[in-house]
């Protein structure tokens, strides 16, 4: 059995699993603190846990389907919470797992293990933390990388490591990024061999890929609606500038910007200053390919 956690208690609203009490018990938390945060919400109807167990017993399991020729992509199905996807990204060194889902059982463990399995995973934001910890342990105690930023929303620590500064590479060819976008700790991963060595950016909903999917957008809180910093915004797109991508993946199935990817991401931004009236913001967008040697601005407090 892969799966040790299955009766751990799980937020039905952002999938993310808790560990037991501070004396063993699997003990329901009063409240997620993922979802007591403005950037998301408690139901109507209040607080709600399930479990892997019930997950099971309710039909669920892991969809696994391949994005584009060797990066597969896994969900929860039917999906759940907020039903992200994530990505099995190769290279040298093994797999990355960048972002995780809720379910997890021993069939899903086995189809990805034929993958090559999971060598490290890596988090964009506390809301895609979901099963993590279970994933890790599946796949030998894989690494979880997870930015120091936004450490105090970790509602399970095993294996996780707390990395620091504005970049790290996980494993050859796959570098994180803190964009800062959408939460302090906010990272986007760089895949210098994505698209036959032209690269890409997996990038959850840091940078989300919108329903025209020519452009992305950034924002504090998606489902309250609270527009990301400019500041922020500008850090994090200039901050990529140097790094080539042809291709970015958002966070569900489909939400592929194929071609030209880091232009849309610039072009997203200047249209988003536009609107807010933030152009100053905009003439200081570097170019892709481009590195600015400007002040890095930080969200005010």
């Amino acid at each position: 059995m892969s799966v040790t956690g299955d009766r751990l208690p799980i937020c039905a609203t952002c999938g993310v699993q808790y560990d037991h009490d501070s004396a063993g018990r699997d003990v329901l938390p009063a409240t997620c603190i993922i979802c007591e945060d403005e950037r998301q919400y408690v139901g109507y109807d209040g607080q709600r846990w399930t479990s892997l167990a019930e997950l099971r017993e309710q039909g669920h399991s892991v969809e696994i389907r391949e994005e584009i020729p060797g990066l597969w992509g896994l969900a929860t199905s039917p999906a759940l919470a907020i039903g992200q996807r994530a990505l099995l990204v190769p290279g040298h060194g093994g797999t990355v797992m960048w972002d995780s889902v809720t379910y997890i059982d021993d069939d899903a463990v086995d189809r990805v293990a034929q993958l090559g399995g999971i060598s490290a995973i890596a988090l964009s934001h506390p809301h895609y933390y979901s099963s993590m910890v279970e994933w890790s342990h599946a796949f030998d105690d894989a690494p979880i990388y997870v930015h120091e930023r936004d450490a105090r929303w970790l509602t399970r620590t095993d294996n996780v490591v707390l990395w620091s500064g504005e970049r790290t590479e996980v494993l050859p060819g796959r570098t994180l990024l803190r964009a800062g976008v959408h939460f302090d700790g906010g990272t986007v991963m760089h895949w210098a061999d994505g698209v036959d060595g032209r690269g890409a950016l997996c990038a959850g909903d840091i940078f989300t890929v919108v329903a025209d999917r020519r452009w992305v957008g950034f924002m504090y809180s998606y489902p309250n609606l609270i527009p990301e910093h400019p500041d922020t915004i500008l850090r994090a797109v200039n901050m990529v500038a140097p790094f080539g991508f042809e291709s970015l993946y958002g966070a569900w199935w489909d939400r592929i910007i194929t071609d030209d990817a880091h232009a849309a991401v610039v072009r997203s931004a200047r249209r988003y200053f536009e609107h807010i009236g933030a152009r100053e913001h905009a003439l200081a967008l570097a170019k892709p390919g481009t590195v600015d040697r400007g002040v890095i601005h930080n969200r005010p407090d």
